[in-house]
């Protein structure tokens, strides 16, 4: 898998069903972790708890005897770094890189700093290995505060901790964007500006490959990872089409739905995305509500205010940095529909929503007057 003086000794979780205790991973998870042979040898990170003895024995296979020198943190989150305590008492003279902040972290974890181990490192500084040598980034918020990454400048490689990873194991076949971008903004989607940043600082070094923490390691195109990544950070638009998020009670806010997705596609919309709240991946919607630059809000008032999954899935909007949308509503309600003002009320603080001049307001069921208003919003979705 490896060029032979770098070497993959991450592990694949195939039991996992919920990432983070949140996210769904048919396709189970990787944890990486990677060997430097060098004059010097570097571990690159450790791995979740579940899979420390597996990773130790990769770890002593691949140096056959030899002994490694440090072993690098970029990132203290426990699936990564729960097997820090167990290499560091199997190599007792290796130092441990990390960032002062990781060392902070080190002793609420383990109930100790390595102090008498330990080399702290932070933007700019280096640590040669022999023929390579490294050079750290630090990479606050992107998604933890204590997170370095590291380019490797020989080889001009970015060991790139979460930043550009994906769900799923690496066995799996399947399409890099699709998990990479449910993961980048279930887990780092609020943290653009950081994102920005880190991005604005990697342009200035030519990369020939990427190495993650999960997913594949990127060798090729890399500048369709970079730019979705930049596309993502900056909440852009990265697909053109309309997604209808809803809940329905009886069905007459999803006929209200259908009805639009089919004057939609009339007009010349040729990408329509309808997500039932209730029903589909929260973390599906979420990424879809930031893929698409247009989005339709349809729910029903519900205890006077808005059926429960449309609120949660504003609030992970709201809580990751939504902004720059065309945003339309359609309400229900049977006495005194309230929806599109509660939704508004929670979005109001996103920046640069453009709210569509048609409404609809579907008092119990649709009637002649919802009908012509779905179509007129239609019409003025699909002309801008």
């Amino acid at each position: 898998m490896e060029m032979k003086d770098i070497q993959y000794v991450g592990v694949n979780d195939y039991k996992i069903d919920l990432f983070e205790g949140m996210y769904m991973v048919p396709n189970g998870m990787a944890y990486n972790s990677y060997v430097i042979m060098d004059e010097k040898i570097a571990v690159m990170d450790a791995v979740d708890g579940a899979f420390v003895a597996e990773w130790l024995d990769k770890v002593e296979e691949v140096l056959n005897g030899a002994k490694p020198d440090y072993l690098i943190v970029q990132h203290m989150e426990p699936d990564h770094s729960a097997g820090i305590f167990a290499f560091m008492e199997k190599y007792p003279n290796v130092k441990i890189v990390s960032s002062s902040r990781a060392f902070m972290m080190m002793k609420n974890y383990f109930g100790t700093d390595f102090s008498d181990r330990q080399i702290v490192v932070g933007e700019g500084n280096s640590l040669p290995l022999g023929s390579r040598e490294l050079l750290f980034f630090a990479a606050p918020m992107v998604h933890w505060p204590e997170v370095l990454m590291t380019y490797e400048k020989t080889e001009k490689i970015l060991f790139s901790a979460d930043a550009f990873g994906k769900f799923g194991a690496l066995d799996v076949e399947e399409e890099w964007a699709c998990e990479a971008r449910r993961y980048y903004f279930g887990i780092v989607g609020k943290y653009g500006v950081q994102v920005q940043m880190l991005l604005k600082k990697l342009s200035g070094y030519e990369i020939t490959a990427i190495y993650p923490l999960h997913g594949p390691i990127l060798r090729e195109n890399l500048g369709y990872y970079l730019d979705l990544y930049n596309t993502w950070s900056s909440y852009g638009v990265e697909s053109e089409g309309v997604l209808i998020a809803y809940t329905s009670v009886y069905g007459n806010t999803k006929n209200a739905v259908e009805l639009l997705a089919e004057e939609l596609k009339k007009n010349g919309c040729k990408k329509v995305v309808v997500n039932d709240l209730a029903r589909c991946d929260m973390a599906e919607a979420v990424e879809d509500g930031f893929r698409y630059g247009k989005i339709v809000f349809a729910t029903t008032t519900y205890n006077g205010e808005i059926f429960p999954f449309m609120r949660e899935f504003i609030h992970n909007l709201t809580e990751r940095n939504f902004q720059n949308k065309t945003v339309a509503f359609i309400e229900n309600g049977s006495w005194a529909p309230m929806a599109t003002r509660v939704m508004k009320d929670l979005l109001s603080k996103c920046k640069n929503l453009q709210y569509a001049a048609t409404e609809v307001s579907i008092l119990s069921a649709l009637k002649e007057e919802t009908r012509e208003k779905i179509a007129e919003l239609a019409k003025e979705l699909c002309a801008e």
